[in-house]
C-alpha cells in the first residue's frame, strides 16, 4: 500500500501563530511504530459556532491537536442539501472558519481546510456508489428523519453518508471523534471500507469511533432538543455577555419548581447540566445544596451559569474580533489547509482510480 502523506511533509509553516490552550484532556494516541493515529472530522457551516457545536465537538478537537494527526473540515458541500440561500454560504463558512479559530484550532497542529476546495472528495463519493446499497442508505435514521420533510426527495438525502464516508476514508483516518447519535453514520463509512476492500482490494481502514464519555448529549435550551441553531436554543460562542444572558435567562429548568423556594433537583435541571462545563466543583455543590433546599432561586442559578459562560468564552470574542479585523489570515490558513489536504487526497484518489482500473492509459503502455 502506498505510504500515506502526513500534513507537515513537505508544507511550510505558517507564519502566522497562534497560541492557544487546550479545553479538555488530551488522549493517549500514538500505535504501536509510535505514529500519531489520523483522525478526521467537519462541521456543516451555518455561521458562527454555538455552544452546542463547543460542548460536543470543538472542545473535544482542541484536547486532541497534540496527540493526534488531526484534519478538521467545514463540510460545506453537505450544508447545500439543507437548501437555503447560496448568497449566504461564503459569509457562514468564513464565520465557522473564524469560531474554528477562535476556540483553538491551531493550523501549526492540525489541517484546517474548507471541503469544496478538495474536488476529490465528490470523486470519491461517487465512486462508493459502486459498492453502497440503496437499502442501507434507505435505513439510516438520519434519511427517515429528513425525508419526511420533502414532497420529493433530493438524492443528496439519501447520498449524504456516502460523501461523509468519503469525507472520512479519503484521509484514511485512523478514528473519528462521534457523539452517541453519530455511530450510525460511522458504521455505514466502516461499512463502505469493508465493501470496496472486498470488491477492489485492502484499501481503506475500518474507522473507529473516539465517543466522548462526559459529554453526552448537549440539550437546547428549551431542554427539548438537541441544541441547534435552526431551533434558536442555543447560545453563539462568540456573543457579548448581554447577549449572553438573554438567552440563558430563557432556559428551562425544573419544571416542578414554581416559586422560589420549592426544593428543586438538579439532577433533571438543564441549566445545571450546563454548570457541570463551566462552573468549579465548590460552585456546583452550592448550587446543588441551595437548590435542594429552596435557598436559591432559578434566575440566580441562571445568572451564575451566564456569567461563567461569559468568562469562559471571552477570550474566544477577543481573538474572533482581532480575525475579524484581517480576514486576510483566515483566508492564508485555509488555503494552505487545502493544499495540505489536496496532497493526501490525490494520492489516496491514484490509489482508488488504479484499483477500479480507471486508468485507460495504462492499456496503452
Amino acid at each position: 500500500m502506498t505510504a500515506r502523506c502526513r500534513p507537515d511533509q513537505g508544507t511550510a509553516k505558517l507564519a502566522l501563530r497562534f497560541h492557544f490552550a487546550t479545553t479538555d484532556l488530551p488522549m493517549t494516541s500514538p500505535d504501536s511504530s509510535g505514529t500519531k493515529k489520523r483522525i478526521f472530522s467537519g462541521m456543516q457551516p451555518s455561521g458562527e459556532a454555538h455552544l452546542g457545536n463547543y460542548l460536543g465537538a470543538l472542545r473535544r478537537w482542541v484536547g486532541m491537536q497534540d496527540d493526534y494527526d488531526c484534519i478538521w473540515c467545514i463540510v460545506d458541500q453537505h450544508a447545500i442539501t439543507a437548501g437555503g440561500d447560496p448568497s449566504e454560504t461564503p459569509g457562514n463558512v468564513l464565520d465557522l472558519a473564524i469560531s474554528f479559530l477562535a476556540v483553538g484550532l491551531d493550523p501549526e497542529k492540525a489541517i484546517i481546510f474548507v471541503q469544496s476546495d478538495v474536488p476529490e472528495h465528490t470523486e470519491l463519493a461517487w465512486l462508493f456508489n459502486a459498492v453502497t446499497p440503496v437499502g442501507d442508505l434507505e435505513r439510516m435514521t438520519q434519511f427517515k428523519d429528513k425525508s419526511q420533510r420533502f414532497d420529493s426527495i433530493p438524492a443528496g438525502i439519501l447520498n449524504y453518508p456516502i460523501l461523509q464516508a468519503a469525507d472520512i476514508l479519503l484521509y484514511k483516518a485512523d478514528a473519528v471523534p462521534v457523539g452517541e447519535d453519530q455511530k450510525q453514520h460511522l458504521e455505514m463509512t466502516r461499512d463502505v471500507a469493508r465493501k470496496f476492500n472486498a470488491a477492489y482490494g485492502e484499501t481503506f481502514p475500518e474507522t473507529e469511533p473516539l465517543i466522548a464519555k462526559d459529554v453526552g448529549r448537549i440539550m437546547g435550551l428549551d431542554g427539548e432538543a438537541k441544541m441547534s441553531k435552526s431551533l434558536d436554543n442555543t447560545i453563539p460562542v462568540l456573543a457579548e455577555p448581554e447577549d449572553v444572558w438573554a438567552k440563558v435567562r430563557t432556559a428551562v429548568t425544573d419544571p416542578q419548581r414554581v416559586r422560589r423556594d420549592d426544593p428543586g433537583r438538579p439532577e433533571v435541571c438543564n441549566v445545571f447540566t450546563l454548570h457541570n462545563f463551566f462552573s468549579d466543583d465548590a460552585t456546583r455543590a452550592d448550587i446543588d445544596a441551595q437548590c435542594r433546599a429552596g435557598t436559591i432561586g432559578c434566575v440566580d442559578c441562571k445568572r451564575r451559569l451566564s456569567d461563567n459562560i461569559a468568562d469562559a468564552f471571552g477570550p474566544f470574542r477577543e481573538r474572533a474580533a482581532e480575525l475579524h479585523a484581517h480576514p486576510e489570515r483566515v483566508r492564508e490558513v485555509l488555503d494552505d489547509g487545502a493544499a495540505r489536504a489536496s496532497a493526501i487526497a490525490r494520492e489516496t484518489m491514484a490509489e482508488v482510480r488504479d484499483r477500479m482500473g480507471l486508468d485507460w492509459r495504462s492499456a496503452i503502455g
